[in-house]
């Protein structure tokens, strides 16, 4: 069972990002409060569960959560600040829609920067130890799915609709012989070779 709250006593924000390592699309965060009490035993690691489980867990989220806000971070400004600082970006992003204010934060990784003066404190693996973590991972990654199903509809050579944006073989493949399109991150090896690929696509 993941803990409910790592900062007992206060209105806890946990937060997390999906889509770092991919070559294409914006890189998506989310924030979740649960009431400081909240259990659910089927909550886990987004990466650890189906993308059907995924799509009903976040119905449940969604309607267990006192507050959750997605926030997004567009290539052109991955490409600007680096994945990291995007990442970070992603995640203060979604921490400003919040519509009840925390007063500590908790994040997946190791990296995070302050975020008005509140508390917070990183955890690796956070995702599979605490209840808000581990929904903010399934809503990160369920609505950048939803976001990279859309894109393939208009750029269906990619293979995003099973790769959504990560670097497998067919979308270097694709990359190599159709060249990129606006929404791959410049800065990124898209081919895997060191060498940057920046011719675009219709």
């Amino acid at each position: 069972m993941l803990e409910s709250h790592y900062y007992q006593g206060k209105v806890e924000a946990g937060c997390d990002e999906a889509g770092r390592g991919c070559l294409a699309g914006s890189v998506y965060a989310a924030a979740v409060i649960f009431p400081e009490d909240y259990q659910n035993a089927e909550l886990n690691d987004s990466k650890q569960l189906t993308d059907k489980r995924r799509k009903q867990l976040r119905e449940i989220i969604e309607h267990d959560a006192i507050a959750w806000a997605i926030g997004v971070v567009t290539p052109d400004e991955i490409d600007k600040m680096n994945i990291l600082n995007a990442s970070i970006l992603a995640m203060h992003r979604a921490l400003d829609q919040l519509k009840v204010r925390p007063e500590a934060i908790i994040v997946d990784g190791n990296r995070f920067k302050p975020y008005q003066n509140l508390p917070h404190t990183t955890i690796v693996k956070g995702d599979g130890k605490y209840l808000s973590i581990a929904a903010a991972s399934i809503l990160a990654k369920t609505y950048r799915d939803d976001y990279m199903d859309q894109l393939a509809q208009t750029y269906p050579q990619y293979d995003w609709l099973s790769n959504k944006g990560y670097p497998t073989k067919k979308h270097r493949e694709a990359i190599r012989k159709y060249g990129i399109t606006p929404f791959h991150r410049k800065t990124f090896n898209m081919l895997g070779d060191g060498q940057l690929t920046l011719e675009f696509t219709d």
